[in-house]
């Protein structure tokens, strides 16, 4: 999340103004959030997830989505914009425009200082509500790190972290796996 909000608005408020805005925001709470920028870290570990992804599940059952699709959550009446997200099987979209669908079984987070936080805490719970959600792989952008969440069959949640350039990820919720160096191509860290 980013900035404050405006006044309370309808769900078709918000869906009306952002189909029409130059930049995005996200829908929590009956309030529009703008979206802050990227850097340019951040934006690399996204494009080479991307890559990675689309490059295994070509051919496949699988799409794969950009941060321009929005994920809309019913049961908290939430629409955001995850970085990366995964849906296998027909796109269940909201409406006719078809730019906003429920369904996704895996999403991918980078990380910042300013939305660490909320992603691994309320955000993941929000999208945890969601019946079709199965996995979420959070990548911070400044050291090479992975955190993979899996639901388990008993509706817990088992994570798994990934340090060491090398290690692979299975991505169990697609039916592939990713090197986690690969995700991370190019990306320069801050200095300790």
């Amino acid at each position: 999340m980013a900035t404050q909000g405006l006044p309370w608005i309808t769900p078709g408020q918000y869906l009306e103004i952002e189909r029409k805005a130059d930049g995005k925001s996200e829908y929590i709470g009956g309030q529009m959030y703008a979206m802050s920028g990227v850097t340019l870290s951040h934006d690399r570990i996204v494009v080479n997830t991307l890559f990675n992804l689309l490059l295994h599940l070509r051919g496949g059952p699988c799409e794969v989505r950009s941060a321009d699709f929005r994920v809309q959550i019913p049961a908290f009446g939430i629409y955001t914009y995850p970085d990366v997200s995964v849906m296998c099987g027909p796109p269940q979209c909201t409406d006719e425009v078809r730019d906003t669908f429920t369904n996704p079984c895996l999403i991918v987070e980078v990380l910042s200082d300013s939305t660490k936080n909320y992603d691994r805490g309320e955000k993941f719970r929000y999208y945890r509500s969601l019946p079709s959600f199965a996995e979420y792989l959070l990548l911070a952008q400044d050291e090479m790190r992975a955190e993979r969440h899996v639901r388990q069959p008993d509706g817990t949640w088992v994570m798994r972290e990934f340090l060491v350039a090398t290690d692979k990820i299975e991505l169990l919720s697609v039916g592939c796996a990713v090197i986690l160096g690969d995700l991370y191509e190019l990306v320069v860290f801050p200095s300790a």
